[in-house]
Order: C-alpha cells, then structure tokens, then sequence
C-alpha cells in the first residue's frame, strides 16, 4: 500500500478536527479507509508527529549487537559449533536461518569441519588408450609395427 502524503494527512485530521464529520465521513470524503483517520488521531496523540514512521515497521530484531560480539568469541574459540549449539550457547530465541543470516553477515562460518584431512582422488584405472602413446600414428617410429613387438603365438 502506498504512504499518503503528509498534506493529505494534515488535511484529512483538520477536517475531523472542524468537528463537523464523524471520521467515517472523513474516510469516504478522502477516499482512505477509517482505520487509517483513526492510526492519524493515535499518531498525532502519542508522537505529535505526522509524518510517515517507516522505520518503526516490522518486528525488533532479536539478535543485537552483543549477541553478534557473543556469535564471534562463540566461533574463535571453537569454530565447528552448529547453528543449534549456537542458539543454546547464546540463550537466543529465534530460528536457526536467522542465526545464519546474521553469520553471513558477519562474514564468518559456521560449517562443521572434519577432523582429518580429505582423502586425495586417485584415478583407478588408465586412460583409455593405454600406454606408450601407440594411440598417435606421429609417435609410431617407420617401419615399426606394434604387433611386431608382441610374441606371437604359432598358428
């Protein structure tokens, strides 16, 4: 929904302010919900500010500044926590995603670790072809035949 701008607000409240419309009048004459007349006459009451507060919107976030400083010291000492062990260390309550937002953020990681080295991949057969480079004719010497070089049987 778009933010309506703030003439229109001070504009709707100086018209209920007259006295001379209940705020559904006001609602239909502006063409904006009654909700809205009643969230301008709260506002104005508890603030004394008209304006949009944008930045009063959504839930407070739960994981603060000394939770994040908490997350680091957690991590430098054993880096290989998982998200829950996070939790319950930090005593936080909220979801494991946010835990691993914040941790992105932070640029650091929270991905268990193996204890040993990797295994290297070694390759268990040949390449196709064999060896002694007899699959490129440019290597094949003139005159040499490769089936010269096998023992072969008496027929």
């Amino acid at each position: 929904m778009k933010t309506i701008s703030v003439d229109l607000r001070e504009r709707i409240l100086t018209t209920y302010d007259q006295g001379e419309e209940t705020r559904a009048a006001v609602a239909r004459r502006f063409q904006v919900s009654v909700g809205m007349v009643k969230k301008l006459l709260q506002q104005r009451r508890r603030i004394g500010d008209l304006r949009p507060q944008h930045h009063r919107s959504g839930s407070k976030p739960r994981i603060v500044a000394s939770h994040r400083q908490q997350l680091r010291t957690l991590l430098a000492r054993k880096p290989d926590l998982t998200l829950k062990e996070l939790r319950a260390a930090t005593g936080l309550n909220c979801t494991l995603p946010a835990i691993h937002y914040v941790l992105v953020k932070l640029g650091l990681t929270h991905k268990k670790r193996h204890s040993a080295p990797a295994n290297k991949t070694v390759p268990t057969s040949g390449k196709p072809g064999g060896r002694g480079g007899g699959s490129n004719p440019a290597l094949i010497r003139p005159g040499s035949s490769s089936l010269m070089n096998r023992r072969q049987k008496p027929t």
